[in-house]
């Protein structure tokens, strides 16, 4: 039902984008971003594997969450993919199967990675796209600036709840019994050259 909503001219367009391209429907607008570079991947995989580890029952984990690296969320009109997303076992019971192409229950929690490219895209549109429907908490990590930012939604918006930075130990809703090292999520100085060097070969 979810999925009728849907402009269906605007879902074959982004279904048709070329490879290396992210398509994203925001307010029935079509967005095209380009696949996230090495520090902005690094980051998204490492936290991934992190809260993975602690809070993911396929990761040996203590099984409270199911977290998906980028999947496709079909909500309402819209059509996002979050860099990160997680939903409560309470709320959840099983994974998605591996053959679904999207999903249209909403995540308790989402994690943007921002590039240059699109962090306006995150958190201009997007953001309030999220609360409106019923994502609870948000995290944008930049890691260009090497930083977390933490909100948390009330009746009436957004709840800024934190920024960390560098190499802060950060314990922070909605995962208040899990540490993260926050940099663990960055590249390390020496590789960002050659990295950059092999990107322009």
């Amino acid at each position: 039902m979810t999925e009728n909503r849907i402009d269906q001219a605007t879902y074959s367009v982004l279904s048709a984008l070329p490879t290396g391209w992210v398509g994203e429907i925001v307010e029935d607008e079509l967005v095209a971003s380009p696949r996230p570079l090495a520090a902005q991947t690094r980051a998204a995989f490492m936290l991934g594997v992190e809260l993975g580890e602690h809070l993911d029952p396929r990761r040996g984990g203590s099984g409270r969450w199911c977290f998906l690296r980028a999947p496709e969320l079909h909500l309402g009109r819209d059509v996002m993919v979050p860099d990160l997303a997680g939903w409560r076992r309470d709320r959840v019971s099983q994974p998605p199967q591996p053959d679904e192409p999207f999903l249209t229950v909403a995540p308790d929690w989402v994690c943007e990675v921002v590039s240059p490219v699109t962090v306006a895209l995150d958190r201009v549109r997007k953001l309030p796209l999220y609360a409106q429907h019923g994502v609870s908490h948000a995290w944008f990590i930049d890691p260009e600036a090497r930083t977390l930012e933490v909100f948390q939604r009330l009746k009436r918006g957004w709840l800024f709840a934190g920024c960390y930075e560098g190499d802060a130990l950060v314990r922070s809703e909605p995962f208040p019994n899990f540490t993260l090292e926050l940099g663990s999520l960055w590249l390390a100085d020496d590789t960002l050259v050659p990295l950059a060097l092999a990107a322009g070969r």
